[in-house]
């Protein structure tokens, strides 16, 4: 079925045609894709297409589509029961792995996704500290929860407004938003509001305004910041964890120690699963131990599990890290040997096969150096890659991935392809002047 009538179908029925608001291409225009499968690093569309694909779900096919070891588990997982209620011995081995892997993580609480995470670690963090306020970074994302679904005011230090309708001012008159790696706008906030602060809570590498690196020190930074004024640092890793190690980013990586840490994504090996953690006096808070209420239905569900538990061994076992370094590095320098070649104005930021192109050669360091960004030109390139068979994520702020099913001969025909793009863009310009 072709995509355009499949979409018409959709709007009917579900809201802006989509469950999820990127998956509608209004930041590149189009008609969204429609898939019907996938395996290793191909998906394969409803109009009868096969694309390699770097959008990974958002990441967490970190092994590729229907892999085998995460099929076999949730295939086996599925024939004992598909939920209870009731607690399984799968979940005691799932937090048993967890809190053996992540350094920062003494006790875990499973969930059922990364927004429930974060909402779980901002309410344990008012809740131990009996502080209100929560200071996060503009253009870090931490789910669709109403505290964290703000934008910053016209000053540093102004409390967020909402940037969703249904949220109240109520909800996020607690909320300080400030700029990303900017460690004396956190100061001025905690000298402003220093007693009140309950957290700070911090993608550790951005991905949610394209792939934006911790400059030198801002992550150890936060780490003097929050614990000289009494507040907690939350480390999100929903999109980090596992992602560029073994293990978490800001510990194992950054040398950083946070109070609270959110997993996601690669820890459900594509099934709904994340994880709340960090300090055993901070965690022994949460019901029904203590008074910060948490609770879930399908919390542990066995099938999650099952397919959380198989990607971590296979990670363990069959480790891809290196390969990851080596395709994203190859990508990267591609695209931005490419863009010089053609004098377009695009770089590429890459960290272990995580990478965006930027539309513009300003180095990105927040948000405000994000949205320089052209667009329309990345609009161009996303269309031109998926004619020739890539799919990239359709924004320019969000993240590619490379997973461990991508190949050599993917990654070259990806550099290859973006060649071909920029000559058709480049003649385009030239031809129009």
């Amino acid at each position: 079925m072709q995509h355009g009538e499949l979409f018409d179908k959709a709007k009917k029925v579900i809201p802006g045609g989509v469950n999820s608001p990127v998956r509608a291409f209004n930041g590149v225009g189009g008609t969204p894709v429609f898939v019907e499968s996938g395996k290793g690093a191909k998906i394969y569309t409803a109009d009868g297409r096969t694309l390699t694909d770097y959008c990974c779900s958002w990441g967490a096919m970190i092994l590729g589509h229907a892999h085998p070891v995460i099929t076999d588990a949730v295939t086996s997982a599925s024939g004992k029961g598909t939920t209870f209620g009731i607690a399984t011995p799968a979940e005691v081995r799932f937090a048993e792995r967890l809190v053996a892997l992540v350094p920062e993580m003494e006790m875990v609480r499973a969930v059922n996704s990364g927004t429930e995470a974060v909402m779980t670690a901002l309410r344990i963090a008012r809740g131990v500290t009996k502080r209100n306020i929560i200071l996060k970074f503009d253009g870090c994302y931490h789910g669709h929860s109403d505290a964290v679904l703000v934008k910053s005011g016209s000053g540093i230090l102004t409390m967020g407004s909402s940037s969703s309708a249904g949220v109240t001012d109520g909800a996020t008159k607690d909320t300080i938003v400030v700029p990303y790696n900017n460690l004396s706008a956190v100061e001025e906030a905690f000298s402003q509001y220093k007693d009140s602060i309950a957290a700070v809570i911090v993608e550790p590498i951005a991905g949610n305004m394209g792939l934006v690196k911790p400059l030198p020190g801002f992550l150890k930074g936060l780490r003097e910041i929050t614990r000289k004024n009494g507040a907690l640092l939350i480390c999100d890793e929903v999109i980090n964890g596992f992602r560029f190690s073994f293990s978490s980013y800001s510990s194992t990586v950054e040398g950083v120690d946070p109070d609270l840490i959110t997993l996601g994504k690669i820890i459900g090996g594509g099934l709904p699963l994340a994880a709340v953690g960090g300090k055993a006096k901070w965690m022994k808070e949460l019901a029904p131990d203590g008074p910060i209420y948490q609770a879930g239905t399908l919390s542990g569900n066995p099938l999650a599990v099952a397919a959380g538990l198989a990607v971590l061994d296979e990670l363990e076992s069959n480790s891809p890290y290196s390969k990851l370094e080596e395709y994203g590095l190859k990508i990267s320098s591609g695209v931005n040997n490419i863009a010089q070649e053609f004098s377009l104005p695009i770089h590429c930021v890459n960290e272990k096969g995580v990478f965006t192109i930027f539309c513009t050669k300003e180095e990105i360091t927040d948000l405000v150096t994000a949205k320089k960004s052209d667009t329309s030109l990345y609009a161009k390139l996303f269309h031109g890659l998926l004619n020739k068979g890539i799919y990239i994520a359709p924004s320019q702020f969000e993240c590619n991935f490379v997973s461990a099913s991508h190949t050599m001969e993917d990654v070259e025909y990806f550099t290859a392809s973006f060649k071909d793009v920029c000559e058709e863009i480049k003649k385009e310009a030239e031809g129009g002047r």
